[in-house]
């Protein structure tokens, strides 16, 4: 079977990992903490990084130390995983969804406008699958509207918006390590701003939120949210390898692209013009005209060794929301569309030319048999 994704790890993974167990510094504290905090955020354009358990938590951190609570809304996509709505939610606030646009499957920045009320505090962007949002005009907005933007960069690492790094541009960025990512700690995640104080106060929150003067005593609720100093030990031999890794999501981008241009019905990723796309998951949409379905089409795959994956599933009418009574009646048609017909391939950096070629050939086997029986 040949997976959609797994880790391509190096020789100072175990060497660094192997460092840790040999001095004993295993858990919160240690030294590959700060060197991957230091060297991912300057990487994205950012004097301050705050490592955490995983990206979840990174979103959750940095809208926690931004004050959101209760009776506060955080426009954001429907299109998404659901650990973005999760982390508004536990702060008490409300997400508030928009759709997508078409061609990159990204929140659509002329819909955001009609969202804004009263109660907006942020607007939380998420680049989907490795394509940047339009940050020019969610920027615009904000700044018009005295919002904070924290974008959500967790399939995005490197990826560029007009020669600037995702993570990089709004306030706050957060990023995922997660196995499947571009880089990873196994699970990590990590806060990027340049604001002092609120990486101070994500640093404070995510350690239960003791205070130096008196051990123990706590003046507000904390999280434990600490990564500890093996993973960061994996994340920083993982960064050092960053833009090879990103190069080989691009290479199969390429690859992909110039194997599938001429099958007709299935709709390819984009890269605009003023963006560098990483490609963390090479997307398709199967159309109607492609012969079979996309659920077909996938268990065909499978068949034949090839997984796969669907797209996201819209939130807004999850039962999560519903049982919080938060679902919405309102549709959104171009995210119930690309979640219907959407799938990704295969994608991992360590994916060879002989596998995208072969799951290109059996996409290509599976429409022809498909004519055939019509």
């Amino acid at each position: 079977m040949i997976p959609v994704c797994t880790p391509l790890l190096g020789k100072n993974e175990k060497k660094y990992v192997d460092e840790c167990i040999a001095t004993n510094w295993i858990s919160s504290s240690g030294k590959y903490i700060k060197l991957f905090e230091e060297g991912f955020s300057h990487y994205c354009g950012r004097k301050y990084g705050v490592t955490t358990t995983n990206g979840t938590t990174a979103l959750h951190l940095a809208l926690a130390a931004l004050g959101i609570g209760p009776g506060d809304e955080v426009i954001m996509p429907t299109f998404t995983i659901a650990a973005t709505a999760f982390a508004v939610m536990y702060c008490g606030a409300k997400p508030v969804f928009i759709d997508s646009e078409p061609a990159t499957w990204n929140i659509d920045p002329d819909q955001i406008r009609a969202k804004i009320t009263q109660k907006t505090k942020v607007i939380l962007p998420v680049h989907i699958y490795g394509h940047p949002c339009a940050m020019s005009v969610i920027m615009s907005l904000a700044s018009r509207y005295n919002l904070c933007v924290v974008e959500d960069a967790a399939q995005s690492h490197g990826a560029q918006y007009q020669d600037k790094k995702v993570g990089g541009i709004g306030d706050i960025g957060c990023f995922s390590f997660y196995g499947n990512k571009i880089i990873t700690c196994g699970e990590g995640g990590m806060v990027v701003t340049n604001n002092r104080r609120i990486a101070q106060r994500c640093r404070d929150l995510r350690n239960m939120a003791f205070i130096e003067s008196k051990r123990f005593w706590h003046k507000e609720i904390g999280f434990n949210h600490r990564m500890t100093n093996l993973q960061a030990a994996l994340g920083l031999a993982q960064f050092e390898q960053i833009d090879q890794l990103i190069e080989r999501r691009r290479r199969n981008a390429v690859l992909y692209s110039a194997l599938l241009s001429g099958v007709e019905g299935l709709r390819l990723p984009i890269e605009r013009s003023d963006v560098k796309n990483v490609y963390w998951m090479y997307g398709i949409l199967v159309e109607d005209d492609f012969g079979l379905s996309r659920d077909r089409l996938m268990r065909k795959l499978k068949e034949k060794g090839v997984e796969t994956r669907t797209f996201f599933i819209p939130l807004h009418n999850q039962p999560f929301l519903k049982k919080q009574g938060m679902a919405s009646k309102e549709r959104f048609p171009v995210a119930e569309d690309i979640a219907r017909r959407g799938l990704y391939l295969p994608s991992g950096s360590g994916l060879t030319k002989k596998e995208i070629e072969y799951i290109c050939d059996c996409i290509k086997e599976i429409k022809d048999a498909s004519s055939h029986d019509i």
